[in-house]
């Protein structure tokens, strides 16, 4: 009875053993590359301006703007990498600022990586990269055939990144990818804008539009904070834009509605006399059906954003256009985690409504 004990035991050491001889192995069969391989996309400001490559402020804006929103900027909501290999694996290795989780949004989406493929000339969904700590290591994908393919990878919408490094096969190849000739979209907004509370970060709705326009958008939203502030709109004027989204009724009150929306246009204005501007009215919170107060003080929000949008077209001001909440569509009250943050059910349904905003009033084709 002792001696098969004996072979068990030496037998469960020798296939642990080999286990790590094979683990070994494989990631020795793995060669990691830096941000010099791959383009950074979702952020028009150069590396050598910021303090992270992956952060959306440059570095001369931490003195220009409030504490909340330069903290909230560290983190690399709507930034994504690109490039090409011809691999059969995908790895991942990433280092978090923060290592931040929340109650209401899974750590996927707050602080993981989601990997797309170019296929059939869309993004098609591969995998998440999931978080485990500050330093974190993943396989993504394996056992493809060795051709040569085009990613994305889409970095975390609630904290930021001080390294990231993309792992293929030994002897494959990887490439930046080529900058797109299309002129960005330009988002600035609240923690809805930011992503949350999707459930990894290609579900936020500025990604979800990214992918399906097949457009670099870029995120300014900042949870909590997104208020029409002068710092923030004199740098999102300084990008040359195919147009801009604004959608921060949620973080501001009447008063600082009817103070702010026509500055913000006369900034924009200045450097880009005919790019259009889009203001979004506030998204419904989903009891205000029946909660009194929260239905007349959001009502009262998108009556102060209509009177300052026709005060701008009054002033002579072009190509100002008006989405009217989502909620004035029928939609239900399932695509929130808690009323208010959005789910990836709610991001699809608001990323749709969006867009076919944007086509009917020929903003894209």
């Amino acid at each position: 009875m002792k001696k098969y004990l004996l072979l068990i035991m030496i037998s469960g050491v020798s296939m642990f053993g080999f286990s790590q001889e094979k683990e070994a192995l494989k990631k020795s069969n793995i060669t990691y590359f830096n941000r010099d391989h791959f383009l950074i996309e979702g952020t028009v400001i150069a590396d050598s301006l910021k303090e992270s490559p992956y952060d959306r402020l440059p570095i001369s804006y931490k003195e220009k703007v409030r504490e909340p929103v330069w903290d909230l900027s560290k983190a690399s909501a709507g930034i994504s990498v690109r490039f090409h290999s011809n691999s059969t694996s995908i790895h991942l290795k990433w280092t978090l600022l923060n290592d931040f989780s929340m109650n209401h949004m899974p750590d996927t989406g707050i602080k993981g990586v989601d990997l797309y493929v170019k296929h059939k000339d869309s993004w098609r969904y591969v995998g998440t990269a999931k978080p485990t700590g500050i330093i974190n290591e993943q396989e993504l994908i394996k056992n493809m055939i060795p051709k040569l393919r085009e990613y994305k990878l889409f970095l975390p919408l609630y904290d930021g990144l001080t390294k990231l490094e993309v792992g293929i096969d030994r002897n494959a190849t990887i490439r930046k990818a080529l900058l797109s000739e299309k002129k960005p979209i330009v988002f600035y907004g609240t923690s809805i804008t930011q992503g949350g509370c999707a459930s990894r970060p290609g579900m936020a709705h500025t990604n979800i539009i990214s992918r399906k326009l097949d457009v670099d958008c870029i995120n300014y939203g900042f949870s909590g904070n997104g208020r029409m502030e002068t710092p923030i709109v004199e740098l999102i004027s300084e990008i040359d834009a195919s147009f801009y989204v604004i959608e921060c009724l949620q973080n501001m009150n009447s008063e600082q509605v009817k103070e702010r929306v026509i500055p913000l246009v006369e900034i924009i204005r200045k450097k880009h006399p005919l790019t259009p501007i889009v203001f979004v009215e506030n998204m419904q919170y989903k009891n205000a059906f029946l909660n009194s107060d929260i239905e007349i003080e959001l009502n009262e929000e998108n009556m102060a954003l209509r009177a300052e949008y026709d005060k701008a077209l009054q002033k002579g001001f072009s190509n100002i256009f008006y989405i009217k909440d989502l909620q004035v569509e029928g939609m239900d009250n399932e695509g929130t985690v808690d009323g208010v943050h959005l789910t990836d059910l709610g991001f699809l349904r608001y990323a749709d409504y969006l867009i076919d905003n944007f086509k009917q009033q020929q903003l894209i084709n």
